[in-house]
């Protein structure tokens, strides 16, 4: 869910505006450019003055007429490098990309994402034990009805949009900044890492009483009628504080997944895309295995958060826990006693099926936002250029 942003700077092997004179043209391919040109045709007609605001700025004011170089055609206007948003790319550009894509992660999934929250359950109900994910799925419809596989999704969405929204436009705004400072002109890895540490910190932030409502809601006989219900619940019996009780355990696993994802992503891209053109299905293969690699790995993580999220009363009965557990040391010790080894990795197939699709339409909105973003100014850039002509 919160990851996909990062990929702008450790994907691309440089940073290049999009004005500059040179671009590789061969970055978009012809196939590629035909299909998004045709698709976006009719939705920019449409929509282009709703959104018009948002789309980047290419080399400074739009007022300004564009300066060419010598005694060019249109045609000798390069491409733009879709690899990244062009430097002059508005704070809305970036937010409406990581929004959108973000919301569509985690609504697509959110039934998965249900069967992952049971199947970390350290001690279920009978009723609540499962075989596999589709076992899982056809026993919660068919005991609890058609809807409850996506009960909290209203939550889920409302607090992904902004979160992701703030995610991406954070990232952007300090990879640049630090960038310029550490490696002027080029990209920086540094750069991008610590960026994306900050960026997360603000995302997790504005994400995790949302992941607490949604994962008590999810859970079997949750006793929580709406989700204003579960909110009021909580903040009366446990206070404010139970909305960021996992908030350092999720931190915890957002670095290992991130550094996890992005290394195994980089590398599939170099194998499978090495000239980085715009390739949706590189594009979707390389974030679903990258996001498989990242989610098993980190899956013990998770188990403890989800434990945090829901303080499962059954598991802290039968130890005889009394008040809360919190931290994430009290939820490693408490899911070894309640099932050894073993236990820090319950629902590990149900969190890689739901990571592998989630990571794939990630990263496939994310570049064809990119990408598209891209075509769009440049043929804007070729019309202005020819009506001054």
């Amino acid at each position: 869910m919160w990851f996909l942003m990062e990929a702008n700077g450790f994907v691309s092997g440089r940073r290049m505006s999009a004005e500059t004179p040179g671009g590789d043209s061969g970055v978009t391919g012809t196939g590629a450019g035909a299909g998004i040109r045709w698709l976006g045709g009719g939705f920019w007609g449409v929509s282009d003055g709703i959104f018009g605001s948002l789309l980047p700025r290419v080399g400074g004011d739009a007022d300004q007429p564009l300066q060419l170089q010598g005694t060019p055609e249109a045609a000798d206007i390069p491409d733009p490098d879709y690899e990244t948003l062009p430097n002059g790319a508005s704070t809305s550009t970036h937010m409406l990309a990581g929004a959108v894509a973000g919301i569509m992660e985690h609504c697509l999934m959110y039934p998965i994402d249900c069967v992952k929250t049971r199947m970390q359950s350290l001690q279920p109900e009978p009723a609540a034990r499962y075989r596999n994910v589709m076992d899982a799925l056809r026993s919660i419809v068919r005991t609890e009805g058609i809807w409850r596989p996506i009960r909290g999704l209203n939550v889920t969405a409302t607090g992904a949009g902004p979160a992701h929204a703030l995610y991406f436009a954070c990232y952007e705004k300090l990879k640049k900044t630090l960038g310029d400072i550490i490696h002027p002109g080029a990209n920086s890895h540094v750069a991008n890492g610590a960026a994306g540490c900050v960026a997360t910190l603000l995302h997790d932030a504005m994400m995790n009483p949302a992941e607490v409502v949604k994962q008590r809601m999810q859970m079997y006989n949750s006793p929580y009628r709406s989700v204003l219900d579960c909110m009021r619940a909580v903040w009366l019996k446990e206070g404010v504080a139970a909305f960021y009780r996992s908030y350092t355990t999720q931190l915890t696993m957002n670095i290992p997944f991130q550094a996890l994802h992005f290394m195994t992503y980089e590398y599939l891209q170099e194998t499978l895309n090495p000239h980085r053109h715009y390739n949706p299905t590189s594009h979707m293969v390389s974030g679903a295995l990258a996001g498989a690699v990242a989610a098993a790995a980190t899956t013990p993580l998770d188990v403890c958060k989800t434990l945090l999220n829901t303080q499962e009363s059954l598991a802290l009965h039968s130890l005889n826990v009394s008040g809360h557990i919190s931290g994430l040391t009290h939820a490693f010790r408490t899911v070894y006693r309640l099932g050894g080894v073993p236990a820090y990795f319950k629902g590990v197939q149900a969190r890689i099926i739901y990571q592998m699709p989630s990571t794939a339409i990630a990263w496939t909105v994310y570049e064809f936002f990119k990408y598209f973003i891209n075509q769009h100014q440049h043929a804007k850039r070729k019309a202005q250029w020819e009506s001054e002509k």
